[in-house]
């Protein structure tokens, strides 16, 4: 047998999330899937259990150097409040992007004004309740506290590129980040500002932005020439994500962001990773050049480290699955498969791609077609194929495969796919906790593979640190192309650019605008950041 064990669609399931047992196929060092998923397997990375002391004494073993990741975190967090804060690079290889020393004094000054002017303290309450009352800010906005209101909408993907997003344009307009998380989204991530939350109150007037105004009348009123400072609201919301024949915003414009900046709230619904368009402001150029220099444009992957960490439920999931079957591999393969238009995409052309991406790549060894069992007995390789997917066919076919016959390089391949949800669901904190679990697995693999277009990938590249490997659609599929390339740039890719110019002259390609940007390779209507190198 090729595969080391008898994998099956493991099953982050519901049984799983809510601590019941599970049995599966075969055996995994002598111990059940039900002792596993009921933490009963101890190892020295697992914090079940542990009570403050020892998280202290277990702390006080690492370099602190690499816990708070050279410098991008701070330390002073309860420490069994979120555990994967300290536990989190014990499971990968340091980052070889380090955080620039700019970027880690404007994370400490950001950290001092939310921890001034978040929720609960004198200043929040009082900018609140002025902003509340006055319909317009009559000029007196730089004497208060500003913020800026994230509210979620489509799926998880989306929902962290954007935060991240988001939280870089409160660092360079000098607002509080708040978010308004539904009951789909408890529980995921551990607060990421000391003594302080980012949590929107629930009893909070903005909770919604149905008597807000909007960003486009204050558009119409100033291409009218109708507007003033002291006309502007004191609170806006900013709907900034694509939609077919919208009109253009020009949010990347300097005239518009003059405005925005007199207006004390702004309530900001996104799902796209904007950060491409700050680089055309030119009061935000030099800043996020200094941020993250021009030699190495890697800003997602320090924001989404610094943001997101896995709550004590998502990282006792993550903890356990990768201890249980990823820990003692050799080498780990991620593999994100996303399908888009599933009844358009047969699963045969789809599996054809995979095989064809990681084979010819020398991600995954071929097969031995002339012996049914492998030559090599000692020091066999061990690798890891960790499938995140919708459809559990992949996973299946890929692991009976390797089961089917050896390999002729003699290495052992084990394929696990936790889920298989078969469809994207809405509005589902256990789905979403499944998809976060899985985002920070794959951000544990030695390589990537990832879906274009998909935001799911951009996650989970963002944590590693990752330029993946990405796979074509099977319908752009072209004769003799290749079935994947790896990606040129760590970031994520903006989706739906500004299609004009700011003297609203339309512009041929958005990434023609600037030296930083390119058009993506998984979605040519994009750009994405490139490093000054590249």
């Amino acid at each position: 047998m090729t595969s080391l064990y008898q994998n099956t669609s493991f099953g982050l399931n519901n049984e799983f999330l809510k601590g019941k047992a599970l049995e599966r196929e075969g055996a995994h060092k002598n111990n059940t899937a039900s002792e596993v998923l009921q933490g009963k397997i101890q190892n020295s990375a697992t914090t079940e259990g542990r009570d403050e002391n020892n998280i202290v004494a277990y702390e006080g073993n690492l370099d602190d150097k690499d816990k708070l990741l050279e410098g991008l975190l701070v330390s002073g967090f309860n420490k069994a409040s979120c555990i994967s804060r300290l536990q989190s690079h014990l499971y990968r290889k340091a980052s070889p992007h380090k955080p620039s020393q700019y970027l880690i004094s404007k994370l400490r000054k950001y950290e001092e004004l939310h921890r001034r002017c978040g929720p609960n303290t004198k200043a929040y309450n009082k900018s609140m309740t002025n902003i509340q009352l006055s319909k317009n800010n009559h000029g007196d906005a730089a004497t208060m506290c500003k913020y800026i209101i994230w509210s979620p909408t489509n799926g998880l993907g989306n929902r962290i590129i954007s935060m991240a997003a988001t939280f870089l344009y409160a660092m360079l307009t000098d607002r509080v980040l708040l978010v308004r998380f539904g009951k789909d989204m408890e529980g995921l991530f551990c607060e990421p500002f000391l003594n302080s939350t980012w949590m929107l109150p629930n009893n909070s007037p903005f909770w919604n932005q149905e008597h807000v105004e909007t960003y486009e009348s204050i558009l119409e009123k100033d291409k009218a020439n109708n507007i003033s400072k002291v006309d502007l609201p004191s609170a806006l919301f900013l709907y900034h994500q694509y939609i077919p024949k919208d009109p253009e915003k020009f949010f990347h414009c300097d005239h518009n962001q003059d405005l925005l900046r007199n207006i004390p709230l702004l309530i900001s619904q996104t799902d796209q990773y904007f950060v491409p368009s700050l680089f055309m402001i030119t009061s935000f150029k030099l800043e996020i050049t200094k941020m993250f220099p021009e030699n190495d444009t890697i800003i997602f992957h320090h924001l989404v480290r610094y943001l997101f960490h896995p709550s004590n439920e998502a990282w006792g999931l993550i903890n356990r699955f990768y201890e249980t079957y990823l820990a003692k591999a050799n080498a780990k393969i991620g593999l994100q498969i996303r399908v888009f238009s599933p009844d358009a995409t047969p699963k045969e052309a789809m599996m054809d791609l995979i095989l064809s991406c990681t084979i010819e790549n020398k991600l995954l060894p071929e097969l031995d077609t002339k012996n049914l069992v492998s030559c090599s007995h000692q020091n066999q390789t061990l690798k890891a194929v960790l499938v995140a997917s919708l459809y559990p066919e992949y996973g299946e076919s890929l692991r009976a495969m390797y089961l089917n016959r050896p390999t002729a390089s003699g290495e052992l391949i084990a394929v696990y796919q936790p889920s298989h949800e078969e469809q994207q669901k809405f509005h589902d904190n256990m789905h979403d906790m499944k998809a976060w679990t899985e985002m920070y697995l794959l951000s544990l693999s030695d390589v990537l593979v990832t879906s274009s277009f998909s935001t799911f990938g951009y996650v989970a590249q963002g944590l590693g640190g990752f330029r993946p490997w990405l796979l074509v659609s099977p319908q752009e599929k072209k004769a003799n192309s290749p079935s994947c390339d790896q990606d040129f740039s760590y970031e994520p890719c903006f989706h739906f650019p500004p299609k004009h110019e700011c003297n609203g002259k339309p512009q041929k390609h958005f990434a023609s605008s600037s030296p930083r940007l390119r058009e993506c390779m998984d979605f040519h209507h994009g750009v994405k950041l490139v490093s000054g190198s590249a």
